[in-house]
């Protein structure tokens, strides 16, 4: 029997809970080798980093070091200028990698660069005594997938703009379109042979240093050593200058998994694949690691064909791009520039855009925590002046 009738019952009294975050700590950043201003000394990670309140101890990338001494000076003056904390910022040469990593005062490591570099940096980090978070970009080929209508209504003007985007920047940006598919059909094959024409005109290109140039010439070798690859534009690499290049693989390489397609070349080259029909872009799609982007270039009455893809797609990258080029990213609220192993170690998080700061937060909970020892961003007079939800509804002023 439940007898409900309890005249003398009062509700348990909640607690007072409040929230806020704090940064992580000490955190390493390594500079990027193709990006000397933007990814490295004063470039996304050291600034979320320092806005979430942790000091940065970075480490110069050896094609650019006289680069991150100028901007290191630079920041190192405004930290004394604004009165931020001695040694808030520090600048670190050679081949320190490692000892910063495992050093117990770091507690998280910022990162981009190959997937052999960021995969070492996050191997070190799980393996000290109190494994720390590494977020680092690594790898990525990001897909174009070329739609018939599209290609029918505008097949020339997007050959144009693709080869475009394949050799910006000397094909350096970690979006580079790396991959192009397209469905068997005769708009596809005149694109074939319009983006392969254009990117047999272009230009040699000047990468950043000697040690860019050697990985892209390796590279190429690889893919023309493939018996599933064939060269389908591009003159014969000569010289000190990246010459851009255009190959063909076949979907079987995709389909079953060939890890060499899947290998960013990192400069002004991409791979076309060909497949027969929707089924089997839909298998090719799922052949494919993370990326940080795909692209799909669509006519509007092909809206409700790719549900599926669309759907897919999202499991696999970052940022899906429709009716443009991947190359470039703007910083704002939106921005994803992040996507699943291995474009990141970690791709709940962004590298660009306003929630990069996530990454070097963690939540602290206060409860039923006398006023005067609490943050001064959870004190009931908001001596910070900042919006805060209390229950549920935005409020800036004192409770």
């Amino acid at each position: 029997r439940i007898d409900c009738a309890l005249p003398d019952r009062q509700p348990l009294p909640r607690p007072d809970l409040r929230q806020y975050r704090t940064g992580l700590g000490p955190v390493a950043v390594f500079g990027a080798s193709n990006f000397p201003l933007a990814f490295s000394t004063a470039g996304g990670d050291t600034a979320s980093a320092l806005a979430a309140g942790c000091p940065v101890v970075f480490k110069a990338h050896s094609g650019h070091m006289a680069t991150a001494d100028y901007v290191a000076d630079a920041i190192t003056r405004a930290a004394r200028k604004t009165g931020m904390p001695e040694g808030v910022f520090s600048l670190l040469y050679g081949s320190v990698g490692e000892a910063l990593v495992k050093h117990p005062v770091i507690q998280a490591v910022g990162f981009t660069g190959s997937l052999r570099g960021g995969r070492a940096l996050c191997d070190m980090a799980a393996a000290r005594p109190q494994p720390i978070p590494v977020f680092a970009e690594m790898s990525s080929i990001n897909p174009v997938l070329l739609l018939p209508e599209a290609l029918k209504a505008r097949g020339d003007k997007i050959a144009t703009e693709l080869s475009a985007s394949v050799v910006l920047g000397a094909g350096q940006f970690c979006t580079n379109p790396g991959l192009v598919l397209g469905i068997r059909s005769p708009q596809f094959s005149a694109f074939l042979e319009r983006f392969a024409g254009l990117m047999n005109e272009q230009p040699a290109h000047t990468m950043l240093n000697s040690g860019a140039l050697k990985s892209y010439c390796h590279g190429l070798d690889n893919l023309r050593a493939h018996p599933g690859i064939t060269h389908l534009a591009g003159a014969d690499q000569q010289g000190n200058q990246a010459q851009p290049q255009v190959f063909k693989a076949d979907v079987s390489l995709l389909i079953n998994g060939d890890q060499l397609l899947q290998e960013e070349v990192f400069g002004p080259t991409t791979i076309v694949v060909e497949v027969a029909d929707h089924a089997e872009l839909m298998q090719a799609l799922h052949g494919l690691r993370g990326q940080l982007t795909a692209t799909l270039m669509i006519e509007d009455t092909e809206a409700g064909s790719v549900s599926d893809v669309l759907a897919l797609l999202e499991q696999k990258v970052g940022r899906v791009l429709f009716n443009g080029y991947p190359t470039g990213v703007e910083v704002c609220d939106a921005m994803v520039h992040g996507g699943p192993y291995p474009a990141t170690s970690d791709a709940r998080g962004t590298s660009v855009g306003t929630l990069a700061i996530d990454r070097f937060l963690r939540p602290v909970c206060y409860q039923n925590c006398p006023d005067n020892l609490l943050p001064d961003a959870l004190k009931n007079a908001n001596p910070l002046g900042i919006a805060r939800l209390v229950d549920g509804v935005s409020h800036r002023e004192a409770l």
